[in-house]
């Protein structure tokens, strides 16, 4: 493959096709803001801080937040929040005010290959070593124990996490996990990462928008979901965005290959699921056939199927919310997610 400098030139040779879109900027919109590969000028709500450590022979940074209670409303419990593929440690923030306000101290991560952290040019992306590098940080910040809670691809990591690691894991949260079935077991066919790269260079804000319409907000839309729109289209359109791409495309590969379905009743450790029914997510569902796309992405469904695979499991559903219901009915979710978190 390519070098770490994305030559366009050395990246059409090695895949053999030339380049449909690039990130020049003429597929975005022209008030699109741009970032580069590590979100510099995408401001989160609380400080960035940064843990360098070597990984597969490389350093690397992952950029996390750390953010603690009021003095005095301490309740000593830490929850690690594992974001979504399309999603950043930021965009958590509405959840990480709920959480230090009622005592937590909450930890969340960009992981390698995402937002403000590395972004390598040869990475063997795993679940497994996503969930390994999360522990080394834990180390690092001396937390011994903690909730986990993972939004979408966050789910299938944190599942991941609390099977490695269930002496550390108190309690584990899945918001609207994707993974809840196998889909390239149930028809949908494989995509090379060659492949996904050219698709994720055709990545435009006004796609995310519109996909984000229909699956995360029950094809409802508020002003304040542009922000974390142009928070990832920035990103494609900026000075890294083959980069960006390429490493979309290692980690789609990972999602759609490394499946933890199966492994739910191997899980130790009490879960809560919360899940927006409206949800109708399922990777790839677009090359299935019109028979097999009718079959997946049934959250009404699927959410109870995890309850019942999950030896200690409690299920709370919020009907008329699609895949991210913290962002859209923050109120809402944030009582429920409390209530759960109480009676671990």
């Amino acid at each position: 493959m390519a070098s770490p400098t994305f030559s366009r030139a050395l990246l059409a040779s090695a895949i053999g096709a030339t380049l449909a879109v690039g990130t020049s900027g003429t597929a975005f919109a022209d008030n699109t803001p741009t970032y580069d590969g590590e979100l510099s000028g995408f401001e989160y709500a609380y400080p960035v801080e940064r843990f360098e450590f070597s990984s597969q022979g490389q350093d690397m940074q992952m950029a996390y937040l750390d953010v603690a209670p009021d003095e005095g409303s301490a309740n000593g419990r830490t929850v690690v929040l594992m974001h979504g593929k399309n999603f950043c440690a930021g965009t958590w923030e509405g959840t990480i005010e709920a959480l230090v306000e009622t005592g937590y101290r909450v930890i969340a991560p960009d992981q390698i290959g995402f937002c403000k952290s590395t972004k390598p040019a040869h990475y063997q992306f795993s679940f497994h070593q996503l969930a390994a590098n999360t522990h080394a940080l834990l180390d690092e910040l001396d937390i011994e124990n903690a909730t986990v809670m993972g939004h979408s691809m966050g789910g299938m990591l944190a599942t991941r996490f609390a099977l490695m690691y269930p002496e550390h894991t108190e309690q584990l949260v899945m918001v609207n996990p994707i993974g809840l079935e196998d889909w390239k077991a149930l028809g949908v066919p494989y995509q090379s990462i060659d492949e996904g790269y050219q698709s994720e260079l055709e990545t435009t804000a006004q796609g995310i928008r519109e996909y984000q319409q229909s699956t995360y907000y029950a094809d409802t839309w508020a002003p304040e979901y542009d922000r974390w729109v142009e928070m990832l289209a920035g990103m494609y359109e900026g000075e890294d965005g083959e980069r960006v791409a390429w490493n979309q495309a290692l980690t789609s590969d990972m999602v759609f290959t490394q499946p933890v379905v199966y492994e739910f009743g191997e899980l130790e450790v009490p879960t809560l699921l919360l899940i927006g029914e409206q949800d109708n997510t399922a990777i790839g569902k677009g090359r299935a056939s019109q028979d097999v796309q009718a079959t997946l992405g049934h959250y009404d469904v699927l959410g109870e199927q995890a309850r019942d695979a999950i030896p200690e499991a409690t299920l709370v559903e919020f009907p008329e919310l699609g895949h991210s219901p913290q962002i859209q009915a923050p109120a809402r979710f944030h009582e429920a997610l409390l209530e759960g978190l109480a009676v671990q």
